[in-house]
């Protein structure tokens, strides 16, 4: 079969490999799309800490179980899946209170292990949920993008009354626009960027306005409209955001994070508790596969408005490049997987 590897940071070749057998409780899944995300580039380009190479990368894939291992039911052969790549112990602290995403012993596919971005991947039953037929290929690969926010908005319970501003139109920006909107019917959504071709997408994902903060003060025009966010996402992860999100909160807001950086951020505390504000991380997802095909199966979500691009999985190095460079027209980049 072929495999995607990233043999060292910026070294990737895409390697002929044997078909894995699916070890006691794992199922072999036959990869027919994958999707590229930030963490796969910054892996390939040696800016992911917790990776180890040689490494087959991706963690957002669909396929089908072609075979089994032992103590799997059989009848699970030619199941259509979708991959959640948290690998999970099962009994440390976080496991025993719901949080499988920070297990202490954590794994995730395409990162600690390797992951979907191959013609062939072995994986955990368990991590495999079924795609009902009713649901297309291209939107089965999409799930685990949308668990991500599912699984911050899980923390900060949002509602009608909300007014919720995001930061970034980014993939996960625009995910989250989707689930304020569709799911959960949230009054007002601001997104906030400096890529008018991104805010043009939040816009055609439901967001309500837009606001280009590339050479305006952000707190300055929300003030100018009477706005007090009551939610704000993270979506972006720059140092400076979390100060300014603490400032232009309203009283009782809750504020949530959702990516990494390694850069310090220097933030007042008295504007966190003068306002009692609640601040919120989200890390992968915590079992939210189920409730995402449950949103897709109600269609109160739409991946094909994030998808932009389409490669087969032999120009990867190309799909990478455009999802890396072209910020204007570039949203979520597909890798199609063929089999002889």
């Amino acid at each position: 079969m072929k495999s995607i590897v990233i043999e060292q940071p910026n070294v990737l070749t895409i390697a002929e490999r044997d078909i894995p057998q699916p070890a006691s409780g794992d199922v072999r899944v036959k990869v027919q799309l994958a999707g590229i995300c930030g963490s796969d580039s910054h892996i390939y380009r040696g800016h992911n800490p917790f990776a180890k190479y040689p490494r087959v990368i991706g963690h957002e894939f669909f396929g089908v179980i072609d075979a089994v291992g032992e103590g799997v039911d059989p009848t699970r052969i030619g199941e259509r899946v979708s991959v959640d790549p948290v690998v999970s112990c099962g009994h440390c602290y976080p496991c025993s209170v719901g949080r499988p995403n920070v297990c202490a012993a954590l794994t995730v596919l395409g990162v600690h292990r390797d992951g979907g971005f191959s013609e062939y991947a072995t994986v955990p039953a368990r991590n495999a949920y079924p795609i009902p037929d009713t649901i297309p290929d291209e939107f089965a690969v999409m799930v685990e993008p949308f668990t991500i926010s599912a699984n911050v908005t899980a923390q900060v319970k949002p509602t009608e009354a909300d007014v919720a501003l995001i930061y970034g139109a980014g993939p996960m920006g625009l995910t989250s626009v989707q689930v304020l909107k569709g799911v959960y019917n949230v009054g007002e959504v601001i997104v906030v960027d400096r890529i008018p071709e991104r805010l043009a997408m939040a816009q055609r994902c439901g967001a309500d306005s837009v606001i280009d903060n590339r050479s305006l003060s952000l707190a300055d025009t929300l003030n100018a409209r009477g706005i007090k966010p009551t939610l704000i996402i993270d979506a972006a992860c720059h140092p400076g955001i979390l100060q300014e999100a603490i400032t232009i909160a309203s009283p009782a807001a809750r504020i949530a994070i959702m990516g990494f950086s390694s850069e310090p951020c220097q933030i007042i505390q008295q504007g966190i508790t003068s306002k009692e504000l609640s601040i919120f991380s989200s890390r992968l997802n915590a079992n939210k596969f189920p409730m995402v095909i449950d949103w897709l199966e109600k269609k109160l979500i739409d991946p094909a408005k994030l998808i932009t691009h389409r490669f087969h999985y032999a120009d990867v190095v190309t799909a990478i490049e455009i999802f890396e460079k072209d910020q204007k027209s570039c949203c979520k980049v597909l890798l199609k997987f063929t089999h002889e």
